[in-house]
């Protein structure tokens, strides 16, 4: 497993070195982005970015839950989860090993 881990400055680095914008613009560029996905996200909205996946968030109802260790029952409250499901495309570069 990969110990490195992608942060908000490896893609501004990535985006000034392919575009050619200066690293400040790169860095406002992420942040742009990152702001709109995550403001779609929390409005309840569908995110499909094509050849990657799709972010969506599901509303989930209240349960019953049990702790494994004591078998006490504890209730869980709804909430809203994030998911991601992958594209076809990223499910195969990814089994491939980022070898195409």
């Amino acid at each position: 497993m990969a110990d490195k881990t992608l942060t908000r400055m490896d893609l501004a680095d990535a985006v000034h070195s392919e575009v050619g914008l200066s690293r400040n613009d790169s860095a406002d560029l992420v942040e742009s982005v990152l702001t709109h996905v995550s403001d779609s996200l929390v409005a309840g909205d569908t995110v499909k970015i094509s050849s990657f996946g799709t972010f969506s968030v599901r509303e989930k109802a209240a349960r019953v839950g049990r702790n494994p260790k004591t078998g006490e029952e504890v209730p869980i409250h709804p909430r809203r989860v994030l998911t991601f499901r992958p594209s076809h495309l990223m499910k195969d570069r990814v089994a491939a090993g980022n070898k195409t």
